[in-house]
């Protein structure tokens, strides 16, 4: 199957690359598709876990943006794409016991459990267009590739067994662009908000940025900094420390398409109450 480039599909609707995904037309990621819309990193951990992992979100709102939380065993009932199906509408997972991945899967359906809860969190693909939009340059959407993620040595608050590094994004920004970025991004904090970092990586524990943990690499130019956002790879890294025996997660890049505008969300640091699910 042939992937298609998310930056060919700028202008597509949430639900026709969703449905594109669900037919094995799209296997690639999703940076540069359906400008304008949300896009939501998916973490899906058993529901005696459910309570844990929604109060990491609370703690950490940076790096796990909550957008939506799922009943148990309800996949296909989501306020943030009605219609859509958790199980097979995104292009790519990752299967994990005890902690560590297993598999990666193009669809979910036939490890699905009734115990299951699934976890959208914001994603800084969201913030792109907003960046574009401002008139800051992305090379890696000009250049057709995903971004470098790094783990760092940020530590996130921990909850329950849920504990460890937060992931962060990379994106080369022009020197002169730099305080556009930030501002430009600082007002979606449900898409992570502005950078975590900008400048020198070793500040984040990043010993080699040619060296991505997740991702593409990308060079630097002579006129560009590097600047670091909260990303939602980092349920990957506290599934580590939390090592649950079943757990799945999106594929870096392969993120959920939602029916959320980000015009809808600029300045907003939560959803409505309706969207998270009950407490437990």
């Amino acid at each position: 199957m042939t992937e298609l480039a998310g930056t060919d599909y700028a202008a597509a609707t949430p639900a026709e690359i969703r449905a594109m995904i669900r037919d094995g037309r799209w296997t690639g990621t999703t940076t540069g598709a359906c400008a304008g819309w949300m896009q939501a990193n998916l973490a899906i951990v058993p529901a005696t876990l459910a309570e844990d992992f929604h109060q990491v979100c609370r703690l950490n709102p940076q790096a796990l943006p909550l957008l939506e939380r799922t009943e148990p065993g309800a996949p296909d009932a989501l306020r943030s794409a009605p219609g859509a199906d958790l199980r097979t509408d995104l292009s790519g997972y990752h299967v994990h016991r005890d902690g560590q991945r297993v598999t990666e899967l193009a669809e979910i359906t036939e490890v699905w459990r009734d115990d299951l809860v699934g976890f959208l969190l914001g994603c800084s693909f969201s913030a792109e267009e907003a960046l574009h939009a401002a008139g800051v340059r992305l090379r890696h959407l000009e250049l057709g590739q995903g971004v470098p993620m790094y783990l760092t040595n940020v530590e996130c608050s921990p909850s329950g067994p849920f504990a460890g590094p937060i992931v962060v994004s990379m994106r080369p920004i022009a020197n002169s662009q730099l305080e556009l970025a930030r501002e430009t991004t600082e007002r979606l904090p449900l898409a992570h908000g502005g950078p975590v970092h900008i400048g020198d990586p070793a500040e984040l524990g990043i010993a080699d940025l040619d060296a991505p943990d997740w991702g593409e690499r990308i060079a630097l130019q002579p006129d560009e900094t590097p600047v670091f956002w909260a990303c939602g790879v980092t349920p990957q890294s506290l599934l580590r420390t939390a090592k649950p025996p079943f757990a799945i997660t999106h594929a870096p890049g392969h993120m959920f398409l939602t029916d959320i505008r980000v015009a809808d969300i600029e300045d907003r640091t939560e959803m409505p109450p309706s969207t998270h699910g009950e407490s437990r």
